[in-house]
């Protein structure tokens, strides 16, 4: 498996950085427990995120072990990934994306947070089908601290942490429902949220697509500076592959 360095340059040729492969470097590393592997190919179970794990350069050994993983006509991600495709591969989803890390944020705990446990997940479910910060399924919050701010009762924003390099912890499922926007619910949760990692010893960055101009200067503003640019794209496995194609097999 490839060696990181995990501090917070840009990496070298030899030696790539933690976060120019965030899945497979979590994958192998703090959230190790929870991957599916075959060969050098890891995910996360289908119902904790959809982010997958490749080698830095797949080669068809790999594309025919994610084959057998994922399934014959299946649509799988392959985010942080910008090379081509094999014969019978169908790019679904291209998505120019932005990476933004910890450049002397203001983390500070808020009173009004609180701590969102498994029964909290049916209403961030329905948070996130109303708001749409991105892919948060059943067995998500299994992948870090989520916290929220209730207003009456009801869940009116949150925000977590998804993929953890070894060094990092990558901030997630930034949302607010409509009702309450405009009130800097989002802004405090994101900095406690960057509370806690940084508790940890750890480095908050996250992700965001290239087009969501709004949100790469609000978090800027908040400290966040753009570290590199990155694809969120998805393809269709062939849907005659078995898996068989891997050398050797």
């Amino acid at each position: 498996m490839t060696e990181y360095a995990t501090g917070g340059g840009k990496g070298t040729d030899t030696v790539p950085h933690v976060l120019d492969n965030p899945a497979l470097a979590s994958l192998t590393g703090p959230h190790a427990h929870l991957a599916e592997r075959r060969g050098r190919v890891l995910r996360y179970p289908l119902d904790v995120s959809p982010w997958l794990g490749l080698p830095d350069e797949p080669d068809a050994d790999d594309w025919a072990d994610l084959a057998a993983l994922a399934g014959p006509g299946a649509e799988v991600p392959v985010p942080a990934y910008s090379g081509g495709f094999p014969a019978g591969w169908e790019v679904t989803f291209d998505l120019a994306g932005v990476q933004l890390v910890d450049d002397g944020i203001a983390a500070a705990p808020d009173d009004e947070a609180v701590r969102l446990g498994p029964a909290d997940v049916p209403e961030m479910l329905d948070l996130v089908a109303r708001t749409q910060p991105g892919p948060f399924l059943p067995r998500t919050i299994e992948l870090g601290t989520y916290l929220g701010i209730r207003r009456d009762g009801a869940l009116v924003a949150m925000a977590g942490e998804r993929l953890r390099p070894p060094g990092w912890t990558e901030i997630s499922a930034v949302c607010t429902d409509p009702a309450f926007r405009g009130e800097g619910l989002a802004t405090r949760l994101v900095l406690a949220v960057a509370h806690g990692i940084r508790e940890r010893g750890e480095t908050p960055f996250l992700h965001t697509a290239a087009t969501n101009t709004t949100a790469i200067r609000l978090y800027e503003s908040l400290g966040f500076r753009l570290r590199r640019t990155t694809r969120f794209m998805a393809a269709r496995v062939p849907a005659t592959a078995t898996g068989e194609e891997r050398v050797g097999v």
